[in-house]
């Protein structure tokens, strides 16, 4: 399986953006997706994921109410950011596991429970 993110880009403090990360290869063993982020200097964080049913959908407390997550199907995954602030900045890595039958929804806000990543995306707010 194959990861392929888009849609970061420079904005000003309270735009919005949204990813997208679209899967390709053996899609059928795709099951939660999800989005991490990396801010230079410190370790990758939990952002969204959504089980591959759309039943389970989890969010960081950082960007709840702010940040939506969506799958048109199972095999692409949006990430819909308003009112962005500096704080926001950071590369945004898609990723997904295995868990086609949400077995383990519980443990999408956990990077360990994925297996396959993206290249990333780099998002820039400016104050």
């Amino acid at each position: 399986v194959q990861l392929q993110a888009s849609g970061g880009g420079l904005v000003q403090a309270g735009d919005s953006l949204r990813l997208s990360c679209v899967a390709s290869g053996r899609t059928v063993a795709i099951g939660g997706m999800g989005w991490f982020r990396q801010a230079p200097g410190k370790e990758r964080e939990f952002v969204a994921a959504m089980s591959r049913s759309g039943g389970n959908i989890y969010y960081a407390d950082s960007v709840r109410g702010r940040f939506t997550i969506s799958r048109d199907n199972a095999n692409t995954v949006h990430l819909q950011m308003n009112s962005l602030g500096p704080e926001d900045t950071a590369v945004y890595y898609c990723t997904s596991n295995n868990d086609a039958l949400d077995r383990l929804a519980s443990r999408l806000p956990y990077e360990n429970s994925y297996r396959f990543w993206g290249q990333g995306t780099q998002v820039t707010v400016s104050s």
